[in-house]
């Protein structure tokens, strides 16, 4: 068997289609939906991808503000600046780009974001709402672009063994839950595996659906993939090829050629779950910008 390409570009630049219509719609309402961005100090990783959003926002209509203080920042100062954005009527989206500085708490600074304008997803109060399966609830970009994938490309998840590799607050933990939910493209069953599971293989090859995002390069090979599973590899590698121009290419965590001799269906790394991320980061900001519409408008007193 060899597996067919799940195309992330595709799928997410049709996303990002969608999103542009909704967006021009409000526009035409007198709202331009806004995303304001923090980036603290000059992380060339981090400040290539706010390039890249800022771009995306634009495209498809959305306002994007970009905010750069130096990584000296005070926490205080930090905090100061999510509350001038959370009291923004301009800006519906806030996203605070991770990791911080070392001196900088993490935690609180996404605890401070409002959870009406948490389009990355990480606030208690929308990860417990997701947990609740609360259709309010803002998901984080990445899994939620990962069960996007997965219902575009026409997978059935109900019932399935979804094994997901990796626990981290940012995709593996919400990614199972999403895939718990009482909804199309979930109703899975779910193991949760990680560097300290035993056996690895033995529980990797269950997975009708295999998820990967443990940010080791090429971790799960061929054997450890079950036949006729559908791979999702989230994670993105550089490693060092003397033979490229550049020096280097880019892997996932899944070993792909030999993942691909066996999976029904595989994302490609780039080009499978990246573009994703982007593209529901977009849609969760136009949800959000929709939803204060609403607000304001069921907060108008009625004319008759």
């Amino acid at each position: 068997m060899t597996a067919q390409l799940i195309d992330g570009k595709a799928i997410a630049a049709e996303i990002r289609g969608e999103v542009g219509l909704r967006a021009a719609k409000l526009t035409e309402q007198g709202v331009r939906p806004g995303l304001g961005v923090v980036l603290v100090g000059g992380d060339p990783a981090s400040q290539v991808y706010v390039r890249m959003k800022t771009r995306a926002c634009e495209e498809a209509g959305i306002m994007a503000r970009d905010i750069l203080p130096g990584g000296d920042i005070t926490q205080a100062d930090l905090l100061a600046i999510v509350d001038d954005l959370n009291a923004d009527p301009d800006v519906h989206g806030i996203l605070v780009q991770l990791p911080l500085p070392k001196h900088l708490n993490e935690t609180e600074v996404t605890e401070r974001i409002d959870p009406s304008k948490d389009v990355d997803g990480f606030h208690p109060v929308n990860q417990g709402r997701m947990a609740q399966g609360s259709p309010e609830a803002f998901r984080p970009a990445t899994p939620a672009g990962i069960q996007e994938l997965i219902k575009r490309t026409g997978i059935d998840t109900s019932g399935r063994h979804v094994v997901i590799v990796g626990r981290s607050n940012i995709v593996g933990m919400p990614m199972s839950t999403i895939m718990l939910q009482k909804e199309d493209g979930a109703n899975a069953t779910v193991t949760v595996a990680h560097s300290r599971t035993k056996n690895l293989a033995e529980v990797t090859r269950l997975g009708e659906i295999l998820i990967v995002a443990v940010g080791r390069p090429e971790m799960i090979t061929g054997d450890m993939v079950r036949e006729g599973a559908v791979v999702i590899d989230v994670g993105v590698n550089r490693v060092d090829d003397p033979s490229s121009e550049r020096g280097y290419r880019l892997v996932g965590d899944v070993a792909f050629d030999e993942a691909f001799e066996r999976a029904s269906w595989i994302t490609p790394v780039p080009g499978g779950v990246g573009p994703m991320t982007i593209a529901m980061l977009l849609k969760n900001t136009v949800t959000a910008a929709e939803r204060a519409l609403r607000t304001v408008a069921s907060t108008q007193p009625s004319m008759g």
